[in-house]
């Protein structure tokens, strides 16, 4: 059990409702994770050729020159599923390298690593969606190992300190867990979608009745969070959802980016008026925090 005295920081139910969904490659961390492929050679022969998400983000539409290994994708990328002998997932093991070499000064983060400390910080809510095919819980421990390894403590005491605020005010909490305790109901409130899984592409065949891209995935995802988090606010009263809304999505994938742009002024900005809606790709490596789109709503809050 904690022991400490508990600060409650009551001053939360002040805030405006600013929430954010991430990319993790290359927008988070640079993993060390390969895709596996084969690329062609000037005598026209093929041959294993392993490439990092950065690279393969722009060599994908080159079939010309790269292609899966056997013409079968699954192989391509067998470092971005979770197998059931696995101790620990592939993802965990590789989210703990690459904060190892962030935090040792060997490599820089990705361009929205920051901004995700802030968000577990200040307690908001949050998802991860990803091309990756792991489980929604590998993702969440290596949420929880950025936690771990990340926050200082004065930062873990400032998030803990959040977190009970938002449960005394919106929950009407007056007693609270252990700090782990908090700390593991906060997660279970946010959204981690790996669009590649087996489960999630179940889910989102049966929603949309065909067999949508990667970019059409991840609309699914963002309007799986835009709605959980209207549910959310909608428990805590009426008044809640007549404050100001708003929704950053991040990514270093132009077409992921546009297909989001697109889908946000199409459908969810139709949906969801009151949102503000911001867009940042984080493609361009000279852009420290990306290149930022508002594509609806008239507030400002500082994306």
């Amino acid at each position: 059990m904690s022991r400490h005295v508990q600060n409650v920081n009551l001053r939360v139910a002040e805030r405006d409702f600013k929430y954010y969904i991430f990319d993790w490659d290359d927008n988070i961390l640079h993993m060390p994770t390969h895709i596996h492929l084969e690329k062609r050679m000037p005598d026209g022969t093929w041959q294993p050729h392993n490439v990092s998400t950065a690279v393969f983000a722009v060599v994908r539409t080159d079939t010309e020159n790269y292609r899966a290994p056997g013409g079968v994708w699954e192989n391509a990328f067998a470092e971005f599923q979770d197998y059931e002998e696995e101790r620990e997932s592939r993802f965990l093991r590789d989210t703990r390298a690459s904060l190892e070499k962030v935090l040792g000064g060997e490599t820089q983060p990705g361009p929205s690593f920051n901004t995700l400390r802030e968000t577990l910080v200040e307690g908001r809510l949050f998802a991860i969606v990803t091309a990756r095919g792991h489980k929604s819980e590998s993702i969440r421990q290596a949420v929880r190992l950025f936690i771990d390894l990340v926050l200082t403590p004065a930062e873990k005491e400032e998030m803990l300190a959040n977190l009970r605020g938002y449960r005394a005010c919106f929950d009407g909490l007056t007693a609270f867990g252990t700090d782990g305790e908090e700390i593991e109901y906060y997660l279970s409130l946010n959204r981690y979608h790996a669009v590649t899984n087996p489960g999630f592409k179940q889910w989102l065949t049966q929603a949309s009745g065909g067999r949508p891209s990667t970019e059409n995935a991840k609309q699914f995802a963002i309007c799986d969070f835009v709605e959980h988090v209207i549910k959310i606010l909608s428990r805590t009263g009426a008044d809640s959802l007549r404050r100001p809304i708003s929704v950053g999505f991040s990514d270093d994938d132009l077409g992921n980016v546009a297909a989001a742009e697109r889908y946000i002024q199409e459908e969810l900005s139709q949906r969801f008026p009151s949102i503000k809606f911001c867009v940042y790709d984080t493609s361009d490596p000279g852009l420290t925090d990306g290149r930022k789109v508002v594509v609806s709503g008239q507030l400002d809050f500082g994306f």
